[in-house]
């Protein structure tokens, strides 16, 4: 006999992951495949679109090696959000590369976004700041490079990573409601594009895709071996699929994702007030119902911040990790090295090391670095618990939560309790359930009963220091946010 199973597409910034989920929701099989990132000028960060698609064959070809008695009856897919690029409606070749999510090229562009007074209009409708994170920046940047007089809208196609997927693996132009709300072109109160955020950054409509539901079949996958014919049933963007994976739809859950930048986010519950240190976002949408809103809070360098100090130090992340001291001595690391994003929101902010004295070795600048991530996480947390959103557990996911000491720091600086969970996988878990669910693999009631394993992280001793910690961090944020006006 064999299982019925889904395959779920986790296409990242640096790599594509690809888990065999059963339909008890155990993991019977991975994949991977590395992703190449491109640096052409300082500030622009970019992915060839050609080598992501690589990227993704190679994952499912990798994980199907594991398919042996599973019978794959949908196809999930989670990615890296905010990302955008080109293509020709007609041959489907790319026309420009892929504006990382990451990348700064557009940053005077929102400048003159903001000068001429939209800022506000465009939180407002959408939920989000005017920030060249989003991807609407990108799209009036793509526009203007390769189609200036927007005459090709007929002949063009524009979309986020999600839509270059799904255009590949099933010949629909689409994008998912929670990706498209990344966009800063959606209008919340309604799900669908708003004419006048599209008037705003001058993107014609014709060139858009069409906005579907989070779970749901979309088409049938053709042109992969292992998976022609099965249906296409679920996608969610990389830290939504995480917080679905968790269960999120709970009352009092947050979730933080420790990436190579990090992501808290959690449903917005009835009575919390408006916040600006926060974006709101359509966390999915699932059929027949009204699209939850989440808040959520974009730390654009968490792992990022290890790897760059392992660089400049000549060794590698994850000894740097190990070497970190137990205090910092007084080092306080503000990773702004392209602005900071959640709860302040600032393009414009530098990054800053503060505290340095002669004494200052490896191990202080390790732990700084570590608890950059921390910080960042806990002033999130602080700015939620304003908007009345004080959530009753975190729940934790990404690559740096194996590092035990930085979760109880975390909880130590959180208050809250903090719950690590035992699978690395979670943007892709959150995925294979969507698609689950799309392809009636599942119910939600079902969803809700499947296993879900954590660890409970107790906090770090020393809370007074914690709190001197806050305080001299806040301080460094204010030095990397200070802009002289001459």
């Amino acid at each position: 006999m064999t299982d019925q199973a889904v395959l779920a597409i986790d296409q990242g910034t640096g790599s594509t992951k690809v888990l065999l989920v059963d339909g008890a929701g155990r993991i019977r099989g991975r994949g991977s495949a590395p992703l190449e990132q491109q640096t052409p000028s300082p500030g622009w960060v970019e992915h060839r679109p050609e080598d992501i698609i690589a990227s993704v064959r190679g994952a499912i070809a990798d994980a199907l090696i594991h398919a042996d008695g599973l019978e794959i009856v949908g196809v999930g897919i989670s990615n890296q959000r905010e990302s955008m690029l080109l293509w020709d409606r007609a041959t489907g070749e790319p026309v420009s590369p892929v504006l990382s999510w990451q990348d700064r090229r557009t940053v005077d562009i929102a400048e003159r976004l903001v000068a001429e007074g939209h800022a506000e209009r465009v939180r407002s409708i959408s939920g989000l700041p005017l920030d060249p994170m989003f991807s609407a920046v990108k799209a009036a940047w793509l526009l203007d490079t390769y189609d200036p007089d927007r005459a090709r809208a007929d002949d063009l196609c524009l979309g986020t990573v999600d839509s270059w997927l799904v255009w590949h693996l099933t010949g629909e132009h689409v994008i998912e409601a929670g990706n498209a709300s990344r966009t800063s072109l959606v209008d919340l109160s309604t799900g669908q594009w708003s004419e006048e955020l599209l008037e705003i950054f001058g993107v014609p409509a014709g060139v858009l895709p069409r906005i579907v539901d989070s779970a749901g079949v979309v088409g049938p996958v053709r042109g992969i071996d292992g998976l022609e014919g099965v249906p296409l049933a679920g996608i969610l963007g990389d830290s939504h699929a995480a917080l679905f994976a968790h269960a999120g739809w709970r009352p009092g859950v947050a979730k933080a994702t420790y990436g190579t930048g990090s992501s808290v986010m959690a449903l917005v519950a009835p009575g919390a007030v408006d916040s600006e240190a926060m974006c709101r976002t359509i966390a999915w949408r699932l059929p027949g119902e009204n699209p939850a809103i989440a808040w959520e809070a974009n730390i654009l360098s968490a792992g990022s911040t290890l790897t760059w100090l392992a660089s400049v130090l000549g060794t590698t992340a994850g000894e740097l990790a190990e070497a970190a001291a137990d205090t910092s001595d007084g080092v306080i690391l503000v990773p702004a090295f392209n602005g900071l994003g959640a709860p302040w929101w600032d393009p414009q902010a530098a990054a800053v090391v503060t505290g340095l004295s002669l004494g200052t070795q490896m191990p202080h600048l390790a732990r700084a670095a570590l608890d950059s991530v921390v910080l960042q996480v806990s002033d999130v947390l602080d700015a939620m618990t304003t908007a009345g959103e004080m959530p009753s557990v975190l729940l934790a996911d990404g690559g740096m939560t194996a590092n035990r000491d930085l979760m109880a720091r975390q909880s130590a600086l959180a208050g809250v309790p903090v719950r690590v969970s035992r699978t690395a996988e979670l943007s892709a878990l959150g995925a294979g359930h969507a698609a689950g669910l799309g392809c009636g693999l599942w119910s939600m009631s079902d969803l809700e009963a499947l296993p879900r394993d954590y660890d409970d992280v107790p906090a770090a001793d020393r809370p007074d220091s914690m709190a001197d910690l806050k305080e001299d961090w806040h301080r460094a944020v204010a030095r990397a946010r200070f802009h002289p006006t001459t």
